[in-house]
């Protein structure tokens, strides 16, 4: 994880060597050139480049300066030391099963979402002012979209995992392998990857010279985000969203079907299912939904835009999702709690015993009652 952050880290510096010398700032022609930011709207002068009084006020708004940044800290906060002890417990005192091997890749999205988080939560203390360069704003932005998404792929696969374990015990041994694991997962940090390239490669800041600020990933010019960015961030939508959002209700669904019928032994884990897809649906339904529409050419011709603020917060809302998961997926678990007592205790004598054992039921004695793993 590191060599490929301190990778992109390179690429981007390269790329943005050779931007830096042609920064967007608008005031290159004089002629009104117009523009439509993904979040503000900026009105071309000659030799400046200013924004409207609804986006001033926006940017100074208490939502905007205080509410969004005070959400990513506390997303901060509380999620990186869940990750970070939830993927040591993962590594080295857990089973190495199929489902582990999931839940691996989903806390490491996880971690690199909530790595960004202090970056953006500066920017919005600051009134929307970037002040970490050219470079950092591509690699924050691209860790941003690219992790998110990564987090919603794996999502998918856990979903996938417990669906076939539950609903098709009997194929579980055959269709649930370490191998094919990690296969999906592999695929996951490919598409990954591919989705943070074009964040990579395009320009992200955009200085502004009334309000005098410069932007990360909040201007662009019109002609760019109508032919490039809308159609980039609506496949996106498609194919990293709705996709996994149809497959995740789905095996849920079927899940939830499975336990009921169980009867009432089962109605713990039917419920924590449900809370699951619930708080999926919280965490992300909302961004994504706001995302499309504000990369449409409704909201690219230049008028007062109305969605700046309520993305801000649903998108501050999505990265909740990595403190969400790992209380739902690891910590609702007795036996995992009791694994992460003695990592804390550093009783690394009595791991070896409990080690050997799943921190989730197998696949073929059906569902646990004490978490939702398996």
């Amino acid at each position: 994880m590191a060599t490929s952050f301190w990778l992109m880290l390179a690429v981007c510096w390269l790329l943005g060597g050779s931007g830096a010398q042609n920064h967007k700032t608008a005031t290159e022609n004089c002629p009104e050139q117009k523009s439509a930011p993904r979040s503000f709207v900026p009105q071309m002068k000659c030799n400046k480049t200013v924004l409207g009084n609804q986006q001033t006020k926006a940017i100074k708004a208490a939502s905007n300066v205080l509410l969004v940044p005070l959400m990513y800290v506390v997303a901060f906060l509380v999620g990186l030391p869940a990750n970070l002890l939830a993927l040591w417990v993962l590594v080295f005192h857990t089973q190495k099963l199929p489902s582990t091997t999931l839940l691996i890749n989903l806390t490491v999205a996880d971690l690199l979402l909530l790595l960004v988080l202090p970056f953006r939560a500066a920017y919005h203390f600051a009134g929307s002012n970037w002040t970490f360069g050219e470079v950092m704003c591509r690699l924050v932005m691209a860790l941003l979209y690219g992790s998110m998404y990564g987090s919603v792929l794996c999502l998918m696969l856990v979903s996938t995992d417990r669906y076939v374990a539950l609903v098709h015990p009997f194929g579980a041994r055959s269709l649930r392998s370490r191998h094919t694991s990690l296969l999906m997962s592999l695929a996951v940090w490919i598409v990954v990857f591919a989705a943070m390239l074009p964040l990579l490669l395009s320009h992200q800041s955009y200085r502004l010279d009334d309000p005098p600020i410069t932007t990360c990933h909040d201007t662009l010019p019109i002609k760019e985000q109508t032919s490039f960015f809308f159609p980039y961030f609506a496949s996106l939508f498609g194919l990293c969203f709705l996709i996994p959002l149809l497959v995740i209700l789905y095996c849920h669904g079927a899940v939830l079907c499975t336990l009921l019928a169980s009867g009432r032994r089962y109605a713990h884990a039917a419920c924590l299912t449900a809370l699951v897809l619930v708080a999926f649906l919280v965490c992300f339904l909302p961004s994504n939904l706001l995302l499309l529409l504000h990369y449409s050419d409704v909201y690219a011709d230049g008028g007062e835009q109305a969605l700046y603020l309520p993305y801000m917060i649903s998108l501050a809302i999505s990265c909740f999702g990595p403190c969400v998961d790992p209380f739902m997926y690891y910590y609702v678990s007795d036996d995992f709690r009791a694994k992460v007592r003695r990592v804390l205790c550093c009783r690394g004598a009595g791991d070896k015993q409990s080690s050997s054992k799943p921190v989730t039921s197998s696949s073929g004695s059906g569902p646990s009652r004490s978490t939702l793993l398996s």
